[in-house]
């Protein structure tokens, strides 16, 4: 299993930027995926999840309105739209592969993740 970023950059707030992750090694299509991001010195906060089950998408209530994911399955590729960035944005963000949902904690569980590509927003 392999999970490839990029897209990552820097740029001024209200900005967008388009992140992608690669797939490969499993069947793509099969798997929920997720956004996470980790700003310096902070742990790892979800972002987003695209879903198999019926195509749904879910978002943190901090970037809902402002990220839409999306994924191509026909090119094993998971998409981050970002639009008005801020500078609250700044992270590492990664791409994740979906293995079920941990109840008492309330939060996805994960078996692989990407090394992650640097957004940075900043005037």
């Amino acid at each position: 299993v392999q999970l490839v970023e990029s897209g990552g950059g820097m740029v001024q707030p209200g900005g967008s930027l388009r992140l992608s992750c690669a797939a490969s090694g499993f069947t793509f299509s099969s798997y929920d995926m997720s956004w996470v991001r980790q700003a310096p010195g902070k742990g790892p906060e979800w972002v987003s999840t695209f879903s198999t089950a019926g195509g749904s998408t879910y978002y943190a209530d901090s970037v809902k309105g402002r990220f839409t994911v999306s994924r191509d399955n026909a090119k094993n590729t998971l998409y981050l739209q970002m639009n008005s960035l801020k500078p609250e944005d700044t992270a590492l963000y990664y791409c994740a592969r979906v293995i079920g949902w941990v109840v008492t904690s309330q939060k996805y569980e994960y078996d692989y993740r990407g090394q992650g590509t640097q957004v940075t927003v900043s005037s």
